[in-house]
């Protein structure tokens, strides 16, 4: 059941994070339907490559104040999420006499992942869209996101929950619309669709499947009119941090988590040249054979202490990190020993048992 679950969530993510072209006519034709059953004529599409475009511009049919910023404030996705929320109580009354193991098990292999994943793959790029504060709880984001609908889909085939007809019917909406198009804002008479982003790199952080955006050679996303956004691990970046690292930038940026990144895309080793950190002293790193723990004068009253992870990464690799610590070190192990809030001599006892 398990292999069952993670092959839905697998199947939605790749929906979710698909990068070929929308289909038009599918997305078109859903949305029309979903605007049936809460007693509105199908709406005139407006399609956009980007939600920056989207949210830069009015399209024509919407007044100067309908803002896309806004949209939880206009009428018709409240509808919409009330309209989503009856079909979910629904089948929810039906799960109630699942076993609840089983319902526990797809909750935390299809639901949980997808929505995590969705919300740094999917949702941060719309908010750096944004010029004004960004509602990550935002309901109409949220009903977007593949996770609940997913979610249904294990429960109907994996539980063996029987929708009706009708429940089926509404399901297959928003499913329609989840795997044929990106982000789309309702209004009465005119709906903006996105397209899709053309490139899309993640990869895998969580024994779950849950994925985060990152592409060490390029924009992690982009979309066909230019717009992209740089992601570092998770972490949106500028662009230099993975086009053009240097020392120098390093120094000048202000963001800790900015140079962090940067640091580690450009490697410690070419790091500590470029910047010509002066070296204290070294030690044979206890836990770690063959490898070596390096302390470096970084800035005033704080040093940094470079080290080499001592469990593989997923590539295979055993990654080479620094951690700042007080100045008035001079001692690597001693160092090594006050991130753990251990002594020199507790550290070096303490990696050798383990």
């Amino acid at each position: 059941m398990q292999r069952e679950a993670a092959e839905i969530r697998e199947r939605w993510l790749g929906q979710a994070l698909s990068t070929l072209p929308a289909d038009r006519p599918a997305a078109e034709a859903a949305i029309s339907a979903l605007y049936h059953l809460i007693g509105l004529p199908p709406p005139r599409f407006h399609w956009v490559a980007s939600p920056l475009i989207a949210l830069a511009t009015v399209p024509p049919g919407l007044g100067p104040a309908q803002s896309l910023e806004r949209v939880a404030e206009w009428p018709l996705p409240p509808r919409l999420v009330a309209l989503k929320n009856e079909l979910r109580r629904g089948i929810d009354a039906k799960v109630r006499g699942l076993q609840q193991p089983l319902e526990q098990v797809i909750r935390r292999t299809v639901q949980a992942p997808l929505l995590n994943s969705g919300g740094d793959c999917l949702l941060r790029p719309l908010s750096h869209a944004h010029t004004g504060e960004f509602a990550w709880t935002n309901r109409w984001h949220e009903s977007q996101l593949v996770a609940w609908i997913a979610h249904y889909d294990a429960l109907r085939r994996i539980a063996g929950v029987v929708f009706t007809a009708e429940q089926l019917r509404q399901w297959g909406l928003w499913a329609t619309v989840a795997s044929s198009c990106h982000w789309w804002w309702p209004a009465e008479h005119v709906c903006v669709v996105s397209e899709r982003p053309v490139a899309l790199h993640t990869e895998v952080w969580k024994d779950d499947g849950q994925v985060r955006l990152h592409h060490a050679d390029g924009p992690a996303v982009r979309y066909a009119d230019g717009w992209s956004l740089h992601s570092w691990h998770g972490t949106r970046v500028p662009a230099w941090v993975i086009t053009d690292p240097t020392a120098e930038r390093i120094a000048a940026e202000t963001n800790v988590e900015v140079r962090r990144c940067a640091i580690e895309r450009l490697g410690w080793p070419e790091y500590v040249e470029q910047a010509g950190l002066r070296l204290v002293g070294t030690a044979p790193d206890p836990g770690n054979p063959g490898s070596e723990l390096r302390l470096y004068d970084m800035r005033r009253e704080t040093k940094v202490l470079v080290a080499v992870n001592g469990s593989v990464e997923r590539d295979g690799r055993r990654r080479r990190y620094g951690l700042t610590v007080p100045g008035h070190f001079t001692d690597p192990l001693a160092a090594a020993g006050w991130t753990y809030g251990l002594s020199a001599e507790q550290y070096s006892r303490l990696l050798r048992r383990t």
